[in-house]
């Protein structure tokens, strides 16, 4: 993937520019002593890259381990290699405004605590986040608690709120199991294992908050005033996430591009899943941003990597981010437009020289295999139009005909190995994964795909291509052993509308159970002081708010908190009915015909093996 080109050595001056402070000790733990960020397993990095990874690679994540406090501008606080992504600090009349407050509490915590010891125990007295991923307020309480957060203002694009609490809700188990595989978060750091993630060196694994926002910033050019500070804000929803805005601040000629700008391609379909992303839209923005703030930015930062300086610069980088989507968007467009599938114009395209010669658009996050058949498949959706794929037999079944047809395992394994020999990775791969998904069981086909695996993730420039590669062998050889991130954190359910947990829970009726069962109950919240009337009919359980069912079987009343414990499973009914925090009048047993008929997600499924 990609050929080595030299890393610039103006990348890592940029990348030290400004270092007020390193971030020494970088070991961060919780309070119960549990690890939850360590940059310390990279000290491997001071070397020149091995033959097990890219050099671009090793280059990109040398820079990803450059963290610490630094100046981006006066009165403007980057805090970089605290986590995946970057917290912003900007100095106000009275206090500080935080931007994007990381992943968890105790990183954000271990920051801002950074920041203090060199600028001072200013107080907090505004917070920003840029855009709904859990990157950018996850550790909203490591800065502000509830009580302090009262009165001040929390600004955030229009749809936060709900794109925050539910984008990882609804298909949040598969999302956070596969993120595993893109972060590389079982592997062991090294040269053989995981070097970062492209966009920062990985995920931390802290206590995960959000302080719902206040302050709805709801078109281009709205300015708002926190602490002295005037921002100027530009909408840009459906680019790198679904609600997202950059800002500019004036005094200082400063502009965040939030995570639309990156030192790397980024995702127009992440790997761990997603809803797919406008690249047509993403390019246009970055156009607009350039005329609304171009000529005014003496530094642009963002959510991940660091800054760049000189207005000159920064267009230059905005154009060429730019140019990097409308290409890969309209290309893409074009040969589908003369017939060809996303598989094939994944293998055709090529980025112009002038941008794969820029090191901001290299495939170290984002690729332009994964990316065109974003496109591909935004537009078209997953069937290619031959009739052939169209009713094609499910992965096991189609692995162990295939198998067969060709001689069965023994002679497979034989051609594969040959294959091997002739580097050939990505056919061996292929095959061998047949007999793997035919026989879970066959030993020497597990092993021969692990080490197939591997050379590919040696040979990756894309961190999270590297990553998969290399959690795939991984579990191939040890078995799955999960993932440790978590799908439905407290502060999210929290702040879950009461439709939203809902629907959640209309997912996870396990349909066949139900094909058979006739339920009517009506629900009653208190805290919102909502009622829904729930009915399970034909397999489906639907909820209609605002609604009482005249033939309802039962009653559930019940407290906000309450209904979280039991989605979050902290709680349990007969504790919670003693408590007087749940009642139910009517027939009893229909809310534990209900919650028996509700599937469990499995956060450890099989990817590699059937």
């Amino acid at each position: 993937m990609g050929e080595p080109v030299p890393a610039a050595t103006g990348e890592f001056e940029e990348a030290r520019r400004g270092l007020v402070a390193p971030l020494d000790p970088s070991r961060i733990e919780d309070e119960r002593g549990r690890v939850v960020w360590d940059l310390s397993p990279y000290a491997f990095l001071d070397g020149e890259p091995p033959d097990t990874a890219h050099p671009n690679l090793w280059r990109q994540a040398q820079l990803g381990r450059i963290a610490g406090l630094f100046e981006v501008a006066r009165g403007v606080y980057q805090l970089r290699g605290f986590d995946l992504s970057n917290m912003h600090v900007i100095e106000g009349d009275e206090g500080i405004v935080v931007v994007d407050p990381l992943i968890s509490v105790e990183t954000a915590a271990a920051a801002l605590a950074l920041y203090r010891e060199h600028r001072g125990e200013r107080p907090v007295t505004g917070l920003v986040y840029s855009h709904s991923h859990v990157d950018h307020f996850g550790g909203a309480r490591g800065v502000l608690t509830p009580a302090q957060a009262q009165g001040l203002p929390i600004l955030a694009p229009q749809g936060f709120l709900h794109h925050a609490v539910s984008e990882n809700v609804f298909a949040g188990t598969a999302m956070g199991r596969r993120a595993g595989y893109m972060y590389g978060a079982l592997l062991e750091r090294g040269p053989r294992g995981q070097l970062g993630a492209g966009l920062g060196q990985s995920t931390s694994l802290g206590t995960i908050t959000l302080i719902p926002p206040n302050l709805e910033i709801g078109e281009t050019g709205q300015e708002e005033t926190i602490d002295g500070v005037r921002f100027v804000f530009q909408l840009t929803p459906g680019t790198e996430a679904p609600a997202e805005m950059n800002f500019h601040l004036p005094e200082p000629a400063a502009l965040c591009a939030a995570d639309n700008v990156a030192r790397s391609m980024h995702n127009i379909l992440t790997p761990r899943g997603a809803l797919v992303r406008d690249a047509r839209l993403w390019a246009h923005y970055l156009d607009e941003t350039i005329e609304l703030f171009g000529n005014d930015s003496e530094v642009m930062f963002g959510g991940h990597h660091w800054p760049c300086w000189g207005q000159d610069r920064v267009v230059d980088l905005l154009e060429k981010q730019r140019d990097l989507y409308a290409y890969l968007h309209d290309q893409t467009l074009r040969l589908l437009n003369k017939g060809h599938t996303g598989l094939e114009i994944a293998e055709a395209i090529e980025l112009p020289p002038a941008l794969a010669a820029e090191w901001h658009c290299r495939e170290f996050y984002g690729s332009i295999s994964h990316n065109v058949k974003a496109i591909y498949q935004r537009y078209m959706g997953w069937f290619d139009g031959n009739p052939a794929h169209l009713w094609q037999h499910p992965p096991r079944e189609q692995a162990r005909r295939y198998v067969e047809f060709m001689g069965g395992a023994d002679a497979v394994l034989e051609k594969a190995r040959r294959s091997f020999e002739q580097a050939d990775y990505r056919w061996v791969a292929e095959v061998v994964d047949r007999v793997v998904f035919a026989d879970p069981e066959n030993r020497a086909a597990r092993e021969l795909q692990a080490e197939v695996l591997e050379r590919l993730g040696y040979g990756a420039e894309n961190a999270t291509w590297r990553n998969f590669f290399l959690m795939g062998a991984r579990e191939l050889r040890e078995g799955i052993a999960g993932t440790p991130t978590a799908a439905a954190p407290p502060d999210v359910v929290a702040n879950l509308s009461v439709e939203q947990l809902l629907d959640a829970m209309a997912i996870r009726l396990d349909g066949p159970r139900a094909w058979d069962a006739e339920l009517r109950i009506d629900w009653v919240v208190a805290g919102p002081d909502e009622e829904h009337a729930i009915s399970v009919h034909n397999g489906v359980l639907r909820h209609r708010p605002g609604r009482h069912e005249p033939d309802a079987e039962a009653t559930l009343l019940i407290d906000r908190e309450a209904l979280n414990q039991i989605v979050l499973k902290t709680a349990d009914l007969a504790g919670l009915a003693e408590s007087d925090r749940l009642r139910v009048e009517g027939d009893g047993t229909k809310l534990g015909e209900l919650l028996g008929l509700l599937d469990e997600p499995d956060p450890g499924f099989a990817i590699v093996t059937p």
